[in-house]
This record gives structure tokens, sequence and C-alpha cells, in this order.
């Protein structure tokens, strides 16, 4: 059965699905010899090539899935390589054989917490995809007291640059002065988007840390820099809780 060029290097753990996309637009992949165009089809006993290199795919179809919760700390970029020289996640997760890890969105410089990662294209692009409107939630820690009129209108919605935003849930952590705490779930990943939120209404975010990401949660013995592997049943989990919202999702159209 042939199937999107797209999808096949994206389960084989080369990248995300709109990442490969922009390979064949550049030109960079060909199948059987031909260089491919976007809307083309392949099985998995064609000859495909990335750069001129041949991706073993059958190899690479067969291997288990994998998923990775890693607890990252301030101070590391979710890129695989950073001009300034700064340290990445990558350098933390183990080595993986013919394949490679593919990071479920971003976290940025200076949060810390749940990121999943994955050697699976399809489930990563599944977990990414915004029609999925998966819960994200996190811990912050803001400087000053938050007026109710404050709270109403992140509940209700402000509008950024790139749109209205707001968080779906928001529930007082307790502490006082520079030490408040929040807990806040949006259902996008939009770039910045929680530390945006406050800041749009001069408040300070002094920490966030992202504890949660759908129905995984961030261990509370999990250690900064370090990272679990999901067993087989919290995949099949995580699998059923996506396709619950993609059946949720359906329902409401």
């Amino acid at each position: 059965m042939s199937e999107k060029i797209q999808k096949v290097l994206a389960n084989a753990g080369l990248g995300s699905r709109r990442q490969i996309e922009t390979w064949i637009a550049e030109g960079r992949v060909t199948v059987n010899g031909r260089v491919a165009v976007i809307g083309d089809r392949m099985t998995l006993t064609d000859k495909i090539c990335v750069d001129e290199r041949e991706i073993k795919l059958a190899r690479s179809r067969a291997q288990q899935s994998r998923v990775l919760l890693y607890h990252k700390p301030e101070g590391e970029m979710c890129t695989r390589n950073d001009p300034e020289g700064r340290p990445t996640i990558f350098g933390s997760l183990p080595i993986i054989r013919n394949s490679r890890w593919i990071c479920v969105g971003r976290l940025d410089y200076n949060t810390s917490g749940l990121l999943l990662i994955t050697n699976d294209g399809d489930l990563a692009h599944k977990l990414m995809h915004p029609s999925s409107c998966i819960e994200r939630e996190y811990a912050v820690r803001i400087r000053g007291d938050v007026t109710p009129e404050h709270l109403h209108a992140l509940r209700k919605g402000i509008q950024l640059e790139d749109g209205k935003a707001c968080f779906d849930q928001i529930t007082d952590g307790g502490g006082s002065g520079t030490n408040h705490w929040y807990n806040v779930v949006v259902k996008e990943g939009r770039n910045r988007l929680v530390r945006r939120l406050w800041e749009t209404l001069n408040y300070t975010v002094s920490r966030l840390i992202r504890i949660r990401f759908g129905n995984v949660y961030l261990p509370s013995n999990l250690k900064r820099g370090k990272h679990v592997e999901l067993t087989d049943e919290d995949i099949t989990s995580l699998t059923l809780f996506l396709n619950q919202l993609e059946m949720h999702r359906q329902a409401q159209s």
C-alpha cells in the first residue's frame, strides 16, 4: 500500500511531516531516482534518498516506537545545534540506532519541565498538530498580586500580536509578593504563549515549569536533566488519548 512520502519518512523518524515537506519542496528527496514533489506517494519497496543518501525504510519502519519523558532544566535549548554554543536537550538523551529523536514541541531557554521525545514521526506529528488541542499545564510564579480583573481577562482572552489567546484554566497555587504561584492550562503551542499573556498585563514571570502534556504528568521524583522511558502500556494510553481527542473533535465539527 502506498503512502505519502512525508508520512513514510516521518514514521522512519527523520523529522516532522512539515519539515519533510520542506525538504521535498527544496528538491532534496528522490524516489527511485526521480525528484519527488509534494503529493507523491511511495511504498516501502521504493528506493528513497534524502540529500542523495538512501534511507533504509524497512528497518526503520519495523523499529519499535519509543517515547522519553525528559525533565528539561532552564538553560537548555530544544534545537539540535545552537549558534551561540548553548547546551541542547539532545546532549542529555540516550543514543538511538537507525533513527533519531524528535522533540514534541519546545520549551524556551528559561522554561523548565516536561518534554516528550520520540522516534515515531507519526506520533510526534499527531501530538504537535494544532487540531489536537492538547492541554499543556504550567506552574508559573508571578511577581506581585494579580487583580481579579486581570484574572478575568486572562480567562476571557487577550489580543496578542499573533491573535487572541487565553488560559483555559487558572488555579491559584498560593503564595504572595514575589512568590505567588498559579497553575494555568493552554491548548495550543504558540511560542512563549504563557509568558506573553502575563507580560501583556505587566506581570513578571520569574519561574515557568510545564507539569503536564495531555495525559502525561511530570513525575515529582524526576530530577532536572534526567529522563524516563514510557512503557508500552504508557504509549498505548497516550495513543488512546489522542484517538479520543480526535473522536471528540469530529463530533464537534
